[in-house]
Parts: C-alpha cells; structure tokens; sequence
C-alpha cells in the first residue's frame, strides 16, 4: 500500500477455515520489525470455536487478550534501531495492567496471543491452570493443561480459565532467556484478575475440540533439511547459508504429498519457526517424539536443537514464505520462500506463481 493511501479489501473466509485466535501485521521486508513495532498489528477472531464447547459453556466470557509491548524515550515510541533486550513496557490490548473480573467457580475463554515483534512471553495465571483448547487457531484433538505457556512473537493458544475462590490474581509473564545470545526477560506483572461474586458452580470441562492430526500416518514424498543459522558479529542471518532474496525459491513442493522438514537451530539463541498458509505437525524435538494435540504455526527451535515437522500440501499452489518470526531476524535475512506447484518443480519456463510484493 502506497504511503497516504487507502484501500478496501474484502476477505472470504472458507467455510473449512479452522476455528480460533489468528493474527495479522505489516510484513514489508527490511521494515517489518520497525512498523509491527510502531503498532501495525491486530487480531481477528474466526467464530465457531464455543460452538464445540459443551452446550453449558457456550455463553462464558470470551476475552482477547492482545500481548505487545513498547519501548519510549522522550515521551515518543522507539520505532528505529529497536534493541529487543532493552527495558520495555508490556502491554495488553494496548493497556498497561488492565483488571480482569471473574467470579468464583466460573469459567472463561481467554485468546491469548503474542503480537510483539520480538519478545517472548512465559505466562503464569496465579490461582488458575491454562486449559488449552486451541493452539495456532487450531482446535486441539486432546485438551491439555498447563501452569505455564511460553509464547513466541507470533504465538496464539485459546484457553479455558477458571478460579475456585475470591481474590485478587495476577498474569505474569515469569522470567525467560532465549539462550547465550538471545535476549533475557524479568518477570513482569500483565494484568491483574479480580475474582468476586456469588459463586458459580464449575462444569466440566471439555475432553476435545476436534480431531487429532495424524500426518505420522502420511507417506512421505520426500524428506528435506532447513538449517537455521547467524552471524552474531555482523547481525547476518540465514536459512540453508542464504539470506532472504525475493527471487530465489528455497524449496519447490508437490501439492497434494505430504512432506517431512528436519529443521536445525545452530545458533546459541531460540528462533521460532513460522511457516504462511500451510501449519504442521510437529513430530519430534531433539530427537525426542512429540506429541501434538493439534497443528501449529509457529514452533521454537532450541539453542542447538533440531525440530521435526511434517506438512501436507492440500490446497494452494504458488509461492509463499517461511520464516524466524522474531521480526529482527526476519528483517536481517532469516526468511526463504517455498513454491508449492502441480509437479513439484519450477514451473514450465521459469513463469512465476503468485506474487511476494505483497508479502
């Protein structure tokens, strides 16, 4: 979009779009980090996800809860030269420590998602465990709980919530390091829940919200290595020993095969892999089998760690990316594009599917 411009646009969401919490922001490449920074992102909502609740939980509270942060000097945000380790200030919705009220026994849907451009968030509710029902927008095959959810800048879980007894609670984000030379974050205090009120009775709470993926049943057509990797003395990134190039396709895919991506993290910080259009199921974690209650989008690769992933490439033929989605990084080189085509390789004459301009 043209700078002073404005446009109209219309989106037509299939009705087979999964359910649940997504999100949306600038991606101009070499000036992401810096406009989602300065507050070019958002959040929207597919409906359906209380629908698959049980009929008794279909009419709780329903609360986004947008994770972003700022850092200001003189009164301005800092929008140029960002520095991800530095003081900031964290925000929800755009609030600083807004009051979440709730009452005793009663249960809530809260979306959490983590719109920043490069922090991470290791949230803790006190009083309260996250019950996860939908991960990356994806309603999960098996709902799992948990004291602590680590998100990564572009991370979503939607969760059920509830407190036994009056109080007054708080939503941390606890103190988290993404390696030697990542970034370290303290403790910060998010929002504060307050808990009042007749009491109500808690119902139970549902055992699943879809169908679990099963792609390790899957042939695989093929099998390919993505390695992520830095320059810490020249703030250089890359995949596969590139840098991101808007006309070299990093990898040519078959539509309709399924395929297994081994994704290797050389660096001495985490990166979150992110993939547009088509999420995966995470299979192993260094070497460890994973099991995935749902797909995902979005998936840390540890410091030295490798990732195994498998993607079945149903729906869209063209060019799309993948990429770290600390924008910085991202910003800096850590991006590549894949082509998904009818034949798995370049189409006929070099001619071009899609359009990255708008990436």
């Amino acid at each position: 979009m043209k700078s002073g411009s404005d446009s109209a646009i219309r989106i037509k969401v299939p009705r087979d779009v999964a359910p649940g919490t997504y999100w949306y922001h600038a991606h101009l490449h070499g000036l992401t980090e810096e406009q989602v920074f300065s507050g070019l992102a958002g959040v929207f909502v597919v409906e359906g996800l209380t629908e698959r609740l049980p009929a008794n939980l279909r009419a709780i509270p329903d609360r986004l809860l947008a994770l972003k942060d700022l850092q200001l000097t003189h009164g301005a945000i800092v929008t140029k030269n960002i520095n991800s380790g530095a003081p900031t200030t964290r925000t929800v919705n755009g609030l600083v420590n807004p009051v979440i009220p709730a009452r005793p026994g009663g249960t809530q849907l809260l979306r959490l998602a983590n719109i920043s451009a490069d922090i991470w968030y290791r949230l803790k509710l006190d009083g309260a465990q996250f019950h996860v029902i939908a991960e990356d927008a994806n309603p999960v095959g098996k709902v799992w709980s948990a004291d602590e959810l680590v998100l990564p800048p572009g991370k979503r879980y939607d969760v059920l919530v509830r407190w036994a007894d009056a109080g007054t609670y708080r939503l941390r984000t606890l103190p988290y390091s993404t390696g030697p030379v990542g970034d370290n974050y303290p403790q910060r205090t998010l929002a504060t829940v307050k808990v009042a009120g007749s009491p109500t009775a808690p119902v139970a709470l549902p055992a699943s919200m879809a169908m679990s993926p099963h792609l390790e049943n899957d042939p695989i057509a093929s099998r390919r290595n993505i390695t992520f990797s830095e320059n810490t003395k020249t703030n250089q990134f890359f995949i596969n020993g590139r840098q991101f190039d808007m006309q070299h396709v990093s990898e040519y895919v078959q539509l309709g095969t399924t395929q297994e991506w081994v994704i290797r993290n050389t660096a001495n910080e985490e990166h979150p892999f992110h993939i547009h259009v088509n999420d995966f199921q995470v299979m192993s974690v260094n070497g460890k089998p994973y099991t995935a209650r749902s797909l995902q989008d979005v998936v840390p690769l540890p410091v030295h760690g490798t990732v195994v992933i498998r993607m079945r490439f149903r729906d869209f033929l063209g060019k799309y990316v993948f990429h770290c989605h600390i924008l910085a990084h991202e910003d800096s080189g850590m991006m590549a594009i894949i082509d998904v085509t009818k034949t798995g390789r370049p189409p006929q004459g070099g001619a071009a599917h899609g359009d990255m301009r708008g990436m």
